[in-house]
């Protein structure tokens, strides 16, 4: 999920999208000028003009709502509170239009113009936003709203508001609110300089054809050499991850690491800084130690205390597997290297994939002739609209961004639920990774959820479409984001929409579609080759078995990501030494070493989108295998269990805290059985 940290995030409902108010479907203007790329100068600035007109509206309106909330009589009685709150929902719709809007096209419009007039929007939305959290007057009227006598989710908003408000620093003298306002600006357009960095920083190495031994042959035969007689092979996905994987050449896989860690340097070593200090900042004037305390304390997890205690305690549960697997990589690698004492961070993929085929008979390029990207798209449509009850009808009219992106209605029954956007192959000036963007939050009786995936898989229309089986996998994982954000996307207040619960839960509901990815009968019900024959049984049940190995390897060299993103963000920025920084945490957490003379938190998106909260994904990841027990016990395609955990978890959206969510569908609360079972099965 691709997102931001601002303080007034809670007053606008997270990222959405199209500028220009609410409406039952995408404005037109946006669906015939915004969405089509740009062919000429004329067309391009044409386009950018209606950004800015669409972003100008969007903004007028909202403060329009904003003087009649301010201007309305007789505070303090039942008519005065449902005046406010409807004029607020108007006033959140029309920036979470214009937010989302700005949001997605600075990360995937082909053109500079459009991309350029989309920071601009973003940093006006997030200037307003800020402007209107710390507004005194508008905070006055809220105070004067009372909960008595509504139903539970209007006191929920008003409740939740009240608060955010507060967190907002709208009580702090005038002088602490215009630097608070100031460091907010300041935050977003730092913010954006080191996402476009990362976005824009594709680099490549070369190496010999001989360097390709190892690879798939269609990977090989897609890798032509130049006329120096060398292959390119770039920092994207769709080259990285096979190269990494399966190349036997430790030098060049060294090589390609290297350059891929070094991405957004040097650019970003200043941007991150910077970025920290603002921060850091930031949290002291809310009355915060740091930005780590402020982000941690509306989450699930309460504190950065107990985050930090969380990272411990996963360490410490994942140790001993960690130990037992990282001394079978390592005797895996001493059969090429004798002499090797430890694993590097650019052989572990290549280790693990030796040492998966010796001791399971598991190889994973045999699974890939059975994973077209076509097939996988189809087979997850067809597998969540059995589960969950749905109709996926292509949109053939919607007008797109690039002709690579796909468009499909949502319907249940003869009912439109939403749209959504499958943006899923990689090119120049693109976000990088995988995440699901907004197109609009659904608001009930006024305008249809639309979300929007971008990933970089292989693309058929360049190249075979064979995607590896981790691919696959992520691809499921950012589909459940994009249910999430359709089926909870049926609110009466815009607050709630979506995927709006605690931060630190939104990964759960995806992590839990990642089991459907392992899952032999799911895969039978797409995953065919060229000739038309299944994916055997027994390929799968080596892919199952072969997964668990890695397991601990995996779950602590995640908590280096997350004890580097709570790290940075838990202390005084000034005088720090990203890369020492880096290196101690990655020797305490990671099973490999720290690699001199990389920097990757320069390309460590999630510092700027996640800040300190990375350990997000973790502490889903449990939650999310707790929820899985359910399936495990009643069966993964059970439908009855489906359409329970659609509407226990995904259709409330943020209208219940996440805790509530899970208890429901569980009749329990959360615990750390079910990942703790799961780490140490065999």
């Amino acid at each position: 999920m691709r997102t931001q940290i601002l303080l007034s995030l809670a007053l606008t409902a997270t990222t959405a999208a199209a500028c220009g108010g609410a409406s039952t479907k995408p404005p037109k203007k946006v669906k015939e000028a915004a969405m089509t790329g740009a062919k000429t100068a004329k067309t391009a600035s044409s386009l950018a003009g209606a950004l800015a007109k669409r972003c100008a509206d969007a903004l007028t309106a909202a403060k329009g709502h904003r003087e009649a909330m301010v201007a309305l009589p007789a505070r303090g009685t039942p008519a005065h509170r449902d005046q406010v709150l409807a004029l607020f929902n108007r006033m959140q719709t029309a920036l979470s239009n214009a937010e989302a809007e700005s949001s997605l096209w600075r990360s995937v419009h082909p053109d500079g113009a459009m991309r350029k007039a989309a920071e601009q929007c973003e940093q006006q939305v997030a200037a307003l936003n800020t402007q209107l959290a710390l507004d005194r007057q508008l905070y006055d009227v809220f105070a004067s709203v009372k909960t008595e006598g509504t139903d539970p989710l209007t006191a929920r908003l008003i409740t939740k508001t009240q608060r955010d408000f507060k967190r907002a620093g709208v009580d702090k003298d005038e002088k602490t609110r215009a630097r608070i306002k100031a460091l907010n600006e300041q935050i977003v357009k730092v913010g954006q300089a080191f996402s476009k960095t990362i976005i824009q920083d594709k680099r490549f190495v070369t190496v010999a054809p001989s360097a390709l031994a190892g690879l798939p042959a269609d990977w090989v035969a897609a890798h032509k050499p130049g006329k120096d007689g060398k292959v390119r092979v770039t920092t994207d996905y769709p080259d990285y991850i096979p190269f990494m994987t399966y190349s036997n050449d430790d030098a060049a896989r060294e090589q390609l690491y290297r350059v891929y860690r070094q991405r957004g340097t040097p650019a970003n070593t200043t941007n991150l800084q910077k970025l920290l200090e603002l921060r850091h900042e930031l949290a002291g004037l809310l009355g915060y130690p740091s930005w780590a305390a402020f982000v941690t304390e509306d989450k699930m997890i309460g504190s950065a205390d107990n985050a930090h205690k969380f990272i411990e305690r996963i360490r410490k549960i994942a140790e001993p597997r960690m130990q037992r697997e990282r001394k079978l990589l390592l005797a895996e690698l001493q059969r090429t290297s004798p002499k090797a004492k430890t694993i590097s961070d650019w052989q572990q993929a290549w280790l693990l994939g030796r040492l998966k085929k010796r001791q399971f008979d598991f190889d994973a390029q045999k699974l890939r002739p059975y994973l077209h990207y076509n097939k996988v798209k189809q087979g997850l449509l067809d597998l969540t609209a059995d589960l969950f009850g749905l109709t996926y009808k292509p949109n053939t009219t919607a007008k797109t961004w690039h002709q690579d992106v796909a468009v499909y209605d949502v319907f249940e029954g003869e009912t439109l639920l939403g749209t959504i956007y499958l943006d899923m192959h990689p090119r120049d000036n693109k976000y990088k990774h995988a995440a699901q963007f907004t197109l609009l939050n659904g608001l009930a009786g006024v305008q249809k959820p639309a979300g929007v995936l971008v990933c970089n898989f292989p693309n058929p229309r360049t190249g075979n479409g064979l995607m590896e089986h981790k691919q696959v996998q992520t691809f499921f994982h950012e589909f459940g984001h994009l249910m999430h954000h359709v089926l909870g996307g049926q609110q009466k207040w815009m607050r709630f929409s979506g995927v709006a619960t605690e931060w630190d839960f939104v990964e759960a509901p995806s992590q839990i579609f990642e089991e459907w990815a392992t899952d032999y009968a799911t895969l039978a019900r797409f995953a065919t080759n060229a000739k038309g024959e299944t994916i055997p049984k027994p390929l799968v049940e080596k892919m199952r078995k072969a997964k668990e190995f890695g397991k601990a390897l995996w779950v602590r060299h995640q908590m280096f990501y997350a004890s580097v993103s709570l790290g940075f963000h838990s202390r005084d920025p000034k005088g720090l030494d990203h890369d020492k920084l880096v290196a101690e945490m990655m020797g305490k957490f990671s099973p490999y070493p720290f690699v001199e003379g990389t920097h990757m938190q320069n390309s460590f998106g999630h510092l700027n989108g996640y800040s300190a909260i990375y350990y997000t994904y973790m502490w889903s990841l449990v939650i999310a295998k707790d929820l899985f027990s359910r399936f495990e016990k009643a069966g993964i395609l059970d439908k009855a269990t489906a359409m329970a955990y659609r509407n226990a978890v995904l259709k409330p959206g943020g209208s219940q805290d996440a805790a509530k969510l899970v208890e429901t569908f569980l009749g329990r609360p959360y615990d750390f059985k079910a990942f703790e079972a799961w780490l140490n099965r065999d």
